[in-house]
């Protein structure tokens, strides 16, 4: 179901520039809606709900109170892997990785209203993204990244550069991303950038979001 009155439908409308992904084991102790917070304070287009421990109840406990507050200053609810939390959330979209929900069943489940990001790090899996129906592309991991152990090795900047040349979907890089090379990572084809540590960790998370904002001309 869609919900004009929070956000437009998917007409290529929709901020994709900086998603901050919550992450209780970087947060310094500080709640996943304390730390969302903060960074739509500095300037996050998007709040990305991603928790691989919690149970499903205080998933969507989390998540009410994060869509409560991403609805209250016009930013994006996306949640990781979990469809059946973004649904019972009414979040805006999922974001799925290669060994989650594969993007075609994950498409009908949402439906063609919310915005549904896939996870590629090689041209075949952009290709079979892009044809799942993906809105965006999450490309990663394009630096090391300390935050995901299976992430496997960097991708670097050229895939970036190839799939933008070939397909007009968003691309949003991800892994090891800094306000320092973000400058680079939007040269080399992307749309915008999604961070953990870069902001979550950091001792002034809205500080940290600006600098990154400023990158990324927000």
């Amino acid at each position: 179901m869609s919900h004009p009155d929070i956000f437009p439908t998917l007409t290529g409308k929709h901020n994709l520039s900086l998603h901050v992904l919550t992450d209780r084991n970087w947060s310094r102790g500080r709640s996943m809606l304390e730390v969302a917070a903060a960074a739509i304070a500095g300037g996050a287009t998007v709040i990305q709900l991603r928790d691989k421990q919690a149970s499903t109840r205080i998933l969507i406990n989390e998540g009410m109170a994060l869509r409560e507050l991403t609805a209250q200053h016009g930013v994006l609810l996306i949640v990781n892997d979990r469809i059946d939390v973004a649904l019972a959330i009414n979040a805006d979209g999922v974001h799925v990785g290669q060994d989650d929900m594969p993007g075609e069943l994950a498409r009908t489940l949402l439906g063609p209203d919310r915005i549904l990001g896939i996870t590629a790090g090689t041209m075949e899996e952009a290709v079979a993204g892009i044809s799942a129906g993906a809105d965006y592309l999450g490309i990663s991991p394009i630096y090391p990244t300390r935050t995901k152990d299976d992430a496997g090795e960097p991708v670097g900047l050229s895939l970036l550069t190839d799939i933008s040349r070939r397909y007009s979907t968003p691309l949003v890089a991800i892994g090891g991303i800094t306000a320092d090379n973000a400058t680079e990572v939007l040269r080399a084809g992307a749309t915008g950038v999604a961070v953990i540590t870069a902001v979550v960790a950091a001792e002034d998370i809205t500080a940290a979001t600006r600098q990154l904002a400023i990158r990324l001309h927000l």
